[in-house]
């Protein structure tokens, strides 16, 4: 494939709120922000809120009758990069967030003719968000996840806010995005869809 800078990729977020649509969601917000900030780098997608969808516990990639995994696994799939989304409970990423994680183990199963799992050519990327600490270890636990499962992660590759611990504003209540938030979203970005157009023009070797 000839893959320039100008090479258009495809991004999907995973907003893993334990919130339904339609209420307001931190996650949610950010993930958009993201999104927009991938824009200014030939970069479209979507954003699905997992908890709006019936995902079944397991480790494979369909559980069955009335598993909407599938459909997200496409999604997945047909992407060049992932965004997972989260707010912190308890000093952790949310139940949903760990749910994606595992649905993802059954990429370890899943590889192409010469051994690499179907996740190999495509970046991820981590958004974080709450009112209280607990961002950095939400944010090694989702790299180590997801790369394990086989994604690619660039340097600097999350963004987050927390609020001051034990208060009740949240990152939608604010009146304008901090500076220093917006500021790394936009590296977040910018080296998440670098990264994504040198996986499409150079490949991983074949797996020994």
């Amino acid at each position: 494939m000839d893959t320039t800078d100008n090479t258009p990729l495809r991004a999907v977020a995973l907003v893993c709120t334990l919130t339904p649509s339609p209420k307001p969601s931190s996650s949610q917000l950010l993930a958009e922000q993201t999104m927009a900030a991938l824009a200014d780098h030939g970069v479209t997608g979507k954003v699905i809120r997992v908890v709006d969808h019936d995902v079944k516990p397991g480790v494979q990639t369909d559980m069955g009758d009335g598993d909407s995994w599938p459909g997200i696994r496409d999604t997945i799939m047909a992407a060049d990069i992932l965004i997972l989304s989260t707010p912190i409970w308890l000093g952790h990423a949310s139940s949903v967030a760990q749910r994606v994680l595992e649905r993802l183990d059954a990429e370890i199963s899943e590889t192409d003719e010469q051994g690499r799992m179907l996740t190999y050519g495509k970046a991820a990327a981590v958004c974080v968000v709450g009112n209280e600490d607990g961002a950095h270890k939400a944010c090694a636990d989702l790299f180590q996840g997801l790369n394990d499962v086989g994604f690619s992660l660039a340097p600097n590759a999350a963004t987050y806010w927390v609020g001051e611990a034990m208060q009740g504003t949240d990152y939608q209540d604010l009146d304008k995005t901090p500076e220093k938030s917006a500021a790394t979203t936009a590296t977040l970005a910018a080296n998440t869809a670098h990264l994504a157009r040198r996986l499409k023009a150079t490949p991983y070797p074949a797996t020994p």
